[in-house]
C-alpha cells in the first residue's frame, strides 16, 4: 500500500515561491489503479515525482508499505526505491534493440541476475506486453504503441512493487490511445500492480482507475471512484473539468429550484437549503430532447440552436428561456436548428450543489452547427 501523507513541494519563480503540492495526502491499496488527475499546472506530475524520488519534498511522508521513502531527515534516492516508471515520452535508448531496452534494469541491477534468468525475465516480460518476437528489432523502428509496449516492459521487468505513469498515451493518435488504454487496463488488472497514473484526460482517468484524485492547484479537490467524481461532483471546478456540464444558476424555494422561468423539482445535497444561491447540474446524456411535449415532470419548452451529427450521437444546443443546455440524443433522431422541442430534466441525474462561483470554461459550440 502506498501512503502520502502531508506532501509538500514549491517552486523558485521570477514571481516568487509557487506552491506546486500544498498538504497532500492520499492512499493507494495494494494492486490499485489511482489516477491523478487535473489540468496543467495543478501538482500532479510533481506529486509523481516526489513519489519517484525526482523531487525531493520540502515537507511530508512518502511510504510503500513498511518502505519509508521520504520524510523528515530522511530521502530515500531513485534506485533504491523499489518502482518502475513510464515518462510521457517513453526514454526509450533508441541505440539497443527491444531486447536490450527490457533487459538494462536487471544488467545494472546488483547483484545482477545470471545471465538465463535475465533472458528468461525478459522474454516473458515481452510477452505479457505483445512482443514476443521483436527481440531483436532496433527500437526506434518499432510503431509508437509498440514504444509504448516496450517503455511498459522496461518498467515491469524487475517485478517492481509500484508502477507509476506520467501520461503514457498522450503522443499517441487518437485510435491508438484508445486501443492502447484498454491494453494497459488489462495488463495492471493481469499483473495486479499498485499503480499511480497522471493525466489530463477525463476519458482516460475514468476508463482506468479504481479512485481518482481530481486536482487543482496543488490540492486534491475530489476523490473517489470513476462514478461518484463524474456523477457526483462535489464543486464547479471538478463538474466542469471532468465531462461536459451545463451549469444553471437558480434560487432554492420550499417547491423546488426556481430557474428557466420554471420550477426544476429534485433532491437536494446537506448543504443547500431553502433561501440559497445554487447551481444545477446537468450532464448533456441526462437531458431527454423530444419534439413533442411528453407532459414529464422538470419538461420545458426550448429551441434548437445546435443539432450535429457526431456519428455514434446527436449533440445538441437547447435554448431554454435564454439558457443554453447542452444535451446528447440519439443519432436517429431528427432535429433541425430553430426547431421547437421540449427538454425534460430527470429529477433522479440533476445534480445540485452550492454556488462556489466557478463557471464552466467557454462553450465549445456556436451558432454553426449542422442542421
Amino acid at each position: 500500500m502506498l501512503v502520502v501523507e502531508g506532501l509538500r513541494k514549491s517552486y523558485e519563480s521570477g514571481r516568487g515561491s509557487v506552491k506546486a503540492v500544498q498538504e497532500l495526502s492520499f492512499t493507494v491499496e495494494d494492486g490499485r489503479f489511482y489516477t491523478l488527475l487535473g489540468p496543467s499546472g495543478c501538482g500532479k506530475t510533481t506529486t509523481l515525482r516526489c513519489i519517484a524520488g525526482l523531487e525531493r519534498p520540502e515537507g511530508g511522508t512518502v511510504r510503500l508499505d513498511d518502505t519509508v521513502f521520504s520524510s523528515s531527515g530522511r530521502f530515500m534516492p531513485p534506485h533504491r526505491r523499489d518502482i518502475g516508471m513510464v515518462f510521457q515520452s517513453y526514454a526509450i535508448w533508441p541505440h539497443m534493440s527491444v531486447f536490450q531496452n527490457v533487459a538494462f534494469p536487471l544488467e545494472v541491477a546488483r547483484p545482477k541476475p545470471p545471465r538465463e534468468q535475465i533472458r528468461k525475465a525478459v522474454e516473458e516480460t515481452l510477452a505479457l506486453v505483445g512482443l514476443e518476437g521483436l527481440e531483436d528489432r532496433p527500437a526506434p523502428q518499432l510503431s509508437g504503441g509498440q514504444q509504448q509496449r516496450l517503455a511498459l516492459a522496461r518498467a515491469l521487468v524487475r517485478r517492481p512493487r509500484l508502477l507509476l505513469l506520467d501520461e503514457p498515451l498522450s503522443n499517441l493518435d487518437a485510435k491508438l490511445r484508445e486501443r492502447m488504454r484498454i491494453e494497459l487496463r488489462e495488463l495492471q488488472r493481469r499483473v495486479g500492480i499498485t499503480t499511480v497514473y497522471v493525466t489530463h484526460d477525463q476519458g482516460e482517468a475514468l476508463f482506468l482507475s479504481h479512485r481518482i484524485a481530481v486536482m487543482h492547484d496543488g490540492l486534491i479537490a475530489q476523490e473517489g471512484p470513476p462514478r461518484d467524481i463524474y456523477g457526483a461532483p462535489r464543486s464547479g471546478f471538478v463538474a466542469d473539468f471532468v465531462g461536459t456540464a451545463t451549469f444553471i444558476e437558480c434560487e432554492v424555494e420550499a417547491d423546488g429550484l426556481h430557474t428557466l422561468g420554471g420550477v426544476v423539482r429534485c433532491g437536494l445535497p446537506e448543504d443547500v437549503r431553502q433561501g440559497d444561491r445554487a447551481i444545477l447540474v446537468l450532464r448533456p446524456e441526462d437531458v431527454i430532447v423530444r419534439a413533442e411535449p411528453a407532459r414529464a415532470a422538470n419538461e420545458f419548452a426550448g429551441t434548437v440552436r445546435v443539432a450535429a451529427f457526431l456519428g455514434d450521437h446527436l449533440d445538441c444546443v437547447v435554448d431554454v428561456a435564454g439558457t443554453r443546455i447542452r444535451a446528447r440524443a440519439h443519432p436517429a433522431t431528427r432535429l433541425a436548428r430553430e426547431q421547437r422541442v421540449w427538454a425534460e430534466l430527470p429529477a433522479d441525474r440533476c445534480v445540485v450543489m452550492p454556488d462556489d462561483g466557478w463557471r464552466p470554461r467557454a462553450a465549445e459550440h456556436d451558432d454553426d452547427g449542422d442542421a
